[in-house]
């Protein structure tokens, strides 16, 4: 190599050695990168580098023979022994191999090479016979039958190491298969409840198939058959099987299937969810149900709402919407117009209040007289009127709460709604005041949209109940968590949207119980089923706002101050000794109450004890607060501090006070609605109050916050949808900081042992999987339980 050098500048640095060193380099780093890539060197080559991963292995080849009527297809077994100057891969017949490995001393050489073909026969009777004859290393004609055989076995071959080379049709699979369309024919007038035509059809692709070509596959032998100039896979029972399901359902649904009906069947679930006799994965592989054309299109806007035709909001609104704000009002205003349910659950900040503003602007110039009605929880009366007053201001509203009506007024409104409510367009109100002013639930409201529509997740509820009872042809709910903890929060929201889509609660769950006993894709009927009613869209991508800075997320460790630590060991112990014995119910309390001991020491033990001194070197959160909002005083930055404890809001407060040199702001349940919005807006000027403390519950909804570019959860409410609504009072739409959320947790207690349960919630919840960390807790054993709780001395006051 060194005597092919040509003559160049700094020729005499390229020695042996030299070489030899770039070899070793090339070498360690080729196997560095085998390892990292996790694959071994198989895995590797097939990744980087193709065609020498064919290079010294086994290949089985199917290739079609047009020219024989009778054997149409081409069998042949070959070897790669090395990649031709070109760069391809040179093929010989398995049968050279034979030759080139001939004698004792390459006998080693050919067992490797063959042991894939042992392997084979070990589990294929079908590679035995061939093996066994010796035809596997002839060219072989075969038969329709062989070929099936063959390519029904390719998943055994490949899994023994042998590589497989097919016609390019059979990744598709062409079969003939029992069509379903649903909604062909176009709707004059339509709404939820309306019929929608069904038409059974035996077709191969989006070919329908006539009789003759039918009983032609039914005919012919299993296996393969050529029908209009392909090849098919026929599978006589399995069609047959499908065939009478279908035809069942069709004498059912002689004038057709409702919309719901329609939309089970098209998202794969049965037409009935509570009936056991909906088709099996063998039925479903041999059958589909999809969309007519005038169904189709309906479905398509649905789904992808950007191709919508715009609906003209006011013209104050003109300039102020963003573009997938405009997107979301034209998609609330066809299913509006449809009489169908909608979900927006747009990210926290992405705008859901200024979208429903603009589809009440048009439902007022294009809808009929009546007026909407808004649910509202409390806390954002005042935020949806000050909106109204800065977007919508030729909106008509009046209130139905307290805080903004005097109760005289409350009291004409019920006992003359219809007098009181005309020249109205919109009517806010609240959950509680559903309840106390039943006459809301007799109206017939034009549309009726619920803020926060989570606080109808317990169906069981009183205020979920009264909700229900609303009465409107169009339904909206704003969330931003359409699930928080169980697949039970998103029934009883459809149960509002679309009522009967879900069925009965206990069709729900036998339809949820058949999806997890289901191999592949378990949920994909039930994403199906409620995907087009809702709209989603996320501030983290970057595609939907430009203008968001991006939050980022860290744990802040705490330790345990000496008294803290042994007050833990103290509750250990009470705990250990109380669990003794107990069961049911009693059991469960002790447990929830332990809980909620070790969270309200764990910030404070005089929080614990109800001593009222709160020392602050008696907590080890309090001295991880002061390090972190030291730095942001000495920035002049803002904060919000989230606690799920009201007792411990005004002891942070003045903690921080101390700490930034001026007061704060406290907002807790006992806070009166009528000041909340002075609150906030005090926070946002810029020269507010440096820190906001909140109660997570009061604060953790439907309030903007931006002018905080640090959020502090200072104890953790062990469910991410709530500490992420709470983020989000930060993380919205105007603000122009980066955000850092600083999640604090107690090393060597429950709460670092939680925070990992914390993150497999986040992912059940996207998962639409049921589960909850409290409910998991108690129903531990006691031996896991103490586990769980056991303090760990070591980090804890390390």
């Amino acid at each position: 190599m060194l005597l092919s050098v040509p003559p160049m500048q700094g020729a005499e640095y390229l020695t042996a050695p030299a070489l030899a060193s770039v070899w070793s380099d090339l070498d360690v780093w080729v196997r560095g990168q085998i390892a990292s890539s996790g694959q071994g060197l198989s895995g590797f080559l097939k990744e980087r580098a193709p065609l020498w991963h064919q290079v010294g292995r086994v290949s089985f080849h199917l290739a079609e023979n047009r020219r024989d009527p009778d054997h149409p297809f081409a069998f042949l077994a070959t070897f790669a022994p090395s990649l031709s100057s070109g760069a391809r891969v040179q093929y010989q017949p398995l049968s050279k191999a034979l030759q080139q490995y001939a004698g004792a001393k390459n006998r080693a050489a050919l067992v490797k090479l063959l042991s894939p073909v042992h392997l084979a026969s070990q589990r294929s009777a079908f590679v035995k016979e061939l093996v066994d004859s010796g035809d596997i290393y002839q060219p072989l004609a075969w038969a329709p039958r062989q070929a099936y055989r063959f390519l029904t076995e390719v998943p055994v071959f490949e899994d023994s190491g042998i590589l497989v080379r097919l016609p390019d049709w059979w990744k598709k699979r062409p079969r003939p298969r029992v069509g379903i369309t649903i909604g062909e024919k176009r709707q004059t007038k339509f709404d939820a409840n309306g019929m929608l035509d069904f038409k059974l059809q035996l077709a191969l692709g989006d070919q329908e198939l006539s009789a003759a070509e039918w009983r032609e596959l039914m005919a012919a032998e299993e296996g393969l058959v050529l029908l209009r100039g392909q090849w098919v896979e026929v599978d006589r029972q399995k069609l047959t099987e499908a065939l009478d399901y279908w035809k069942s359902l069709e004498k059912q649904t002689q004038g057709g299937v409702s919309f719901i009906e329609g939309m089970r069947l098209l998202a794969g679930a049965p037409k009935d969810l509570a009936d056991d006799s909906d088709p099996d994965d063998g039925q479903r592989e041999w059958s589909f149900v999809r969309p007519g054309d005038w169904l189709g299109e309906m479905l398509a806007d649905l789904r992808c709402p950007e191709n919508l035709q715009r609906a003209t909001p006011s013209a104050a609104l003109k300039d102020v919407l963003r573009k997938y704000q405009q997107t979301g009002v034209n998609w609330l205003w066809l299913l509006s117009n449809l009489g169908l349910g909608a979900c927006l659950a747009d990210d926290m900040g992405l705008g859901k209040t200024i979208q429903v503003l603009a589809l009440l602007t048009i439902l007022k110039e294009t809808g009929s007289h009546k007026p909407a009605l808004l649910v509202l929880p409390a806390s954002l009366v005042a935020n949806w009127k000050a909106e109204m007053g800065r977007f919508t201001p030729t909106l008509r509203a009046q209130f139905v709460h307290p805080s903004e009506t005097p109760k005289d007024r409350l009291a004409r409104m019920a006992d003359d709604p219809a007098k009181t409510l005309q020249e109205t367009d919109v009517v806010l109100t609240t959950y509680g005041m559903l309840l106390r002013q039943p006459w809301l639930l007799d109206v017939a409201w034009q549309l009726v949209v619920l803020d926060e529509a989570q606080a109808i997740k317990n169906p069981a509820a009183r205020q979920t109940k009264a909700v229900k009872r609303l009465q409107a042809p169009a339904r909206i709910v704003l969330t931003g968590t359409p699930v928080e903890n169980r697949l039970s929060d998103l029934w009883s929201l459809f149960d509002f949207l679309c009522p009967g889509l879900l069925g009965s609660p206990t069709q729900f769950k036998q339809f949820v119980k058949k999806l997890d006993a289901r191999e592949q894709n378990r949920y994909a009927p039930l994403r199906g089923l409620v995907q087009p009613y809702i709209l989603r869209r996320l501030k983290t991508d970057r595609k939907i706002i430009s203008d968001l800075p991006e939050k980022t997320e860290v744990r802040a460790f705490c330790g345990l101050g000496k008294r803290q630590a042994s007050l833990y060991a103290k509750l250990v112990q009470e705990m250990a000794d109380l669990l003794e014995g107990l069961d049911g119910m009693k059991r469960r309390g002790l447990v929830l109450a332990y809980l909620m001991r070790f969270k309200q020491l764990c910030n404070h033990p005089s929080q614990l004890l109800g001593d009222g001194r709160f020392e602050p070197g008696e907590s080890g959160k309090f001295a991880r607060l002061a390090e972190i909002c030291e730095e942001i005083a000495s920035r002049q930055e803002k904060v919000l501090v989230f606690t799920q404890f009201r007792e411990i809001t005004e002891p942070i407060s003045a903690f921080l006070a101390s700490l930034f040199g001026r007061a704060g702001l406290v907002l807790h349940g006992g806070t009166a609605v009528g000041k909340r919005k002075t609150l906030i807006d005090r926070f946002q000027r810029d020269d507010g109050p440096p820190f906001f403390v909140l109660s997570l519950k009061a604060g953790g909804t439907g309030l903007n916050l931006t002018a905080a570019s640090h959020v502090i959860h200072f104890d953790r409410w062990w469910n991410p949808a709530v500490e992420n609504q709470a983020t989000d009072r930060a993380f919205r739409i105007g603000q122009h900081r980066n955000v850092l959320v600083h999640k604090f947790v107690c090393r060597g207690t429950i709460e670092e042992k939680i925070d990992a349960l914390i993150e497999d919630k986040t992912q059940l919840a996207t998962d639409l999987l049921e589960g909850g960390a409290e409910k998991m807790l108690t129903e531990m054993s006691n031996a896991e339980l103490m586990q769980l709780v056991s303090l760990d001395l070591n980090k804890a006051r390390g």
